[in-house]
């Protein structure tokens, strides 16, 4: 809303203006300055009562003031919020959008359309302000430095702007997180979720909306674009679990030589940055380091490697441990396959009693498998 100085009225719109030639982004704030023929209207606006005059006002201002792009993205701001109030969603995104032709990358403005459209359940909209957004806080955190600023000045220009702007930031990380977690088609949720990831790459949801991908894009089958997904993530930060962990399953079930030791390599480095053994490591490490020795083991026992799967299973199963009662099944059942391709049947015996017990589709492969453990150890006898 605008503010008063004494009588003067300054509607001031801090936008990010993106600059084309250079590359680079600043800050820059487009001002009504006081004293002008729209800062006078707008004092005449505001001290108006009258919700449907001011409407009609707040119109007259914007066909008058046409030429100014400033006056034009606040006055149909203000009328896309008067919409909103009296419930007429749609007219309220007409505005909002006229706002943001006149101001595309207006935070405040991109956080005010996105909540009429959540209101007008209009997911796509909400994401398209999701997207702009996203883009508008990262040129805010990534500005050029002036020739004429030192570098103290810089540093505290950076962290005003984004004081400013973090509200901001924050609702649409979190609206567009939002709207992926309740996306039930696959296809327009991948695509959401590309879009999101893009926008914004240090997102805290990151690692949640990263499983949303994966379930996604297996309903798909699309494993190509997997794939790019997880070597995008990885590009934006190579310590990325979530990406890691993706890659690492994908090419444990690839059959495209080469494939096994890329799930290998990928899993090493999965296990290196979860830390999972680390007295600090909380249950998302545990998991990510179960997840990783689990497929490394797996992998060496599609190799016949039963050995080399041992040390990786076991380390899976203690991590997973009341954490994941299904991935815990599955790392002790192939624990238990390799430790009876090795002949070690009381070892064996022992893992698998443990992995009946736990209800889930693989109990009845463990029951199967125990009962020929137990046979071969009566034979044996």
């Amino acid at each position: 809303m605008p503010r008063r100085n004494g009588s003067l009225l300054f509607a001031v719109l801090a936008i990010v203006v993106l600059s084309n030639t250079h590359a680079h982004a600043q800050v820059d704030r487009l001002v009504i300055p006081a004293g002008t023929d729209e800062d006078k209207a707008l004092t005449a606006i505001t001290a108006e009562q009258d919700q449907q005059k001011k409407l009609a006002m707040y119109q007259e201002f914007v066909q008058k003031f046409s030429a100014n792009p400033a006056a034009v993205a606040y006055g149909n701001w203000q009328i896309e919020q008067a919409y909103q109030s009296s419930g007429d969603l749609q007219k309220a995104l007409d505005y909002g959008d006229k706002a943001l032709v006149a101001a595309p990358h207006n935070l405040d403005i991109l956080v005010s359309e996105a909540s009429v459209a959540q209101q007008a359940k209009n997911n796509a909209k909400v994401m398209d302000c999701v997207v702009a957004g996203g883009e508008a806080c990262r040129a805010a955190a990534k500005q050029t430095k002036p020739d004429s600023m030192s570098d103290d000045e810089f540093a505290r220009k950076i962290k005003e702007d984004m004081e400013a702007v973090q509200n901001n930031c924050d609702f649409l990380d979190t609206t567009g997180f939002n709207v992926i977690a309740t996306e039930t088609d696959p296809k327009t949720q991948m695509t959401d979720i590309e879009r999101f990831s893009t926008a914004f790459p240090e997102s805290k949801f990151l690692e949640t909306i990263s499983g949303y991908a994966l379930n996604a894009l297996s309903q798909l089958k699309d494993n190509a674009r997997l794939v790019a997904y997880g070597d995008k993530m990885l590009a934006a930060n190579p310590n990325s679990l979530p990406a890691l962990l993706l890659l690492a399953n994908f090419y444990s079930d690839d059959k495209t030589a080469g494939s096994a030791a890329k799930a290998i390599s990928y899993s090493q480095k999965a296990i290196e940055v979860a830390k999972a053994d680390a007295p600090d490591a909380d249950k998302s490490r545990k998991l990510s380091g179960g997840a990783a020795h689990s497929t490394i083991g797996w992998v060496y026992l599609k190799q016949d490697k039963s050995a080399a799967a041992v040390p990786e299973l076991k380390a899976a199963a203690a991590l997973l441990k009341g954490q994941d009662d299904q991935q815990y099944a599955r790392a002790l059942y192939g624990l238990g396959f390799a430790y009876g391709k090795l002949n070690k049947l009381t070892e064996a015996r022992d893992v698998l009693t443990e992995a009946v017990k736990i209800p889930g589709p693989l109990q009845p492969m463990s029951q199967d498998l125990l009962a020929k453990v137990n046979s071969a150890r009566a034979k044996g006898k």
